[in-house]
């Protein structure tokens, strides 16, 4: 054991002295040997795991042929970037969150074995194209989720309409990857995989001479249509115990009493402040034990959550705290590392602040409020980013939709985008 964990340290910093020179030699290619390398040796085994976990069907690509693609999905699970690269035969460098490049040595490791291409959430990055430029140029094969995000309710996601424009730059055949299935099998909100069927498919390629004679606006369109899922809907069974288990996640606005907090157990979701008990079916159908429920789906429910929040009055939400809860509080150097400042800091979210162990970070001063994962925060300002993890029952999404709706009335907008 002791001669397994020096091999792997020395593995670790052969890795980070990697991530090193690849950061001082931009000029050298991104495309490495050692990436294909890592695709031959690795692929069997994801390919086990993936299969054995998810019981996906990833359909063949069989006109792939040896040619670089721009491949762009719809985000329904933890392990999409799996099936991608089992479908496709070249290495398959994935545009992926900054937060993946802040984890110390390991995220030298990605670096030095697939070299995903990093891009801040957040904001638009030049940077993150500029890469994906270079990529393209030394014909390598890109990936990624114009979502940004992985659905909570099993509908597809808000897209920016700048992705055609990304697509048009790159000049790469465009692969539509389509992933269904994936939210009755894994729901974002939810730590267990359930049963079920779930199917992975190239939709459509468009050869860059057929978008070439396209309008942005058109080629968006059939981006929003080819990757346009919705899963809010009877779609087949998927059983298991804890169907219900961590959907507070998602939600924190009750039907009948308004702003609220929940707690589940095993297929059941309970409001704790009136009491009413939520029972989530194998088929996705929500239904109140002993009372009619409103909404069929989490999706409806979701649709119900933002139309309340989008209709709030934050005005009348900033003298005490709507919710009170502790989380992990850590410092996040962006693609270096985080720090843990505090294991269990106060945070209070009010309708025009947040304030962590009674500092206050004001929408007005803060450039974005982000969520991550099931269960992670990032709050963007003064030149900082601090990351919140709480409990397994924290919900990040409510922070992010109060940051959105203060900033969609001090703007005068009537916009209903909440962040996601």
């Amino acid at each position: 054991m002791v001669f397994l964990m020096g091999i792997f340290r020395a593995f670790s910093r052969f890795c980070q002295e990697e991530g090193r020179l690849m950061e001082k030699k931009e000029q050298k290619k991104w495309l490495k040997f050692r990436h294909k390398l890592t695709v031959w040796l690795l692929r069997p085994i994801f390919t086990l795991v993936v299969c054995l976990r998810y019981h996906v069907k990833i359909e063949k690509f069989k006109e792939q042929g040896d040619r670089p693609y721009l491949i762009i999905m719809n985000h329904q699970t933890a392990f999409d970037q799996f099936f991608v690269s089992i479908m496709f035969n070249r290495p398959v460098y994935f545009i992926a969150s900054e937060d993946i490049f802040s984890l110390g040595w390991l995220s030298d490791v990605l670096r030095c074995l697939v070299a995903p291409i990093p891009i801040k959430k957040q904001t638009l990055d030049l940077q993150a194209v500029k890469n994906c430029i270079k990529v393209a140029r030394e014909g390598g094969t890109i990936a990624l989720a114009p979502e940004g995000n992985r659905t909570y309710h099993g509908r597809t996601l808000f897209m920016k309409p700048g992705i055609a424009s990304l697509v048009k730059k790159l000049g790469l055949p465009l692969a539509i990857f389509r992933i269904d299935g994936g939210y009755g099998i894994h729901p974002r909100w939810s730590d267990v995989v359930r049963r079920g069927k779930m199917r992975c498919y190239i939709s459509r390629v468009i050869e860059p001479e057929e978008y070439a004679a396209m309008s942005g606006e058109e080629l968006f369109r059939i981006i929003e249509q080819e990757l346009w899922a919705d899963e809010a809907q009877v779609t087949g069974e998927f059983p298991h115990k804890k169907n219900a288990e961590f959907l507070e996640r998602a939600m924190y606005v009750c039907p009948f009493c308004g702003l609220s907090t929940f707690e589940s157990h095993n297929d059941r979701i309970t409001c704790k402040k009136c009491g009413r008990v939520i029972r989530h079916n194998a088929d996705k159908t929500l239904e109140g034990v002993g009372f009619d429920f409103p909404h069929r789906f989490v999706g409806d429910w979701y649709d119900a959550q933002s139309d309340y929040i989008n209709q709030l009055e934050l005005t009348a939400l900033t003298e005490t705290p709507v919710w009170e809860e502790t989380a992990r509080l850590s410092l996040v150097t962006p693609y270096k590392n985080k720090r843990l400042l505090k294991r269990n800091a106060m945070v209070c979210l009010y309708g025009d602040r947040i304030t962590v162990d009674g500092r206050v970070f004001h929408f007005d001063d803060t450039s974005a409020v982000v969520v991550l994962g099931k269960n992670k925060l990032n709050i963007y300002a003064d030149r900082e980013l601090l990351q919140l993890k709480g409990s397994k029952r924290f919900n990040a999404l409510k922070y992010v939709n109060f940051f959105h709706r203060y900033q969609n009335i001090k703007g005068g907008k009537n916009d209903e985008f909440l962040g996601l």
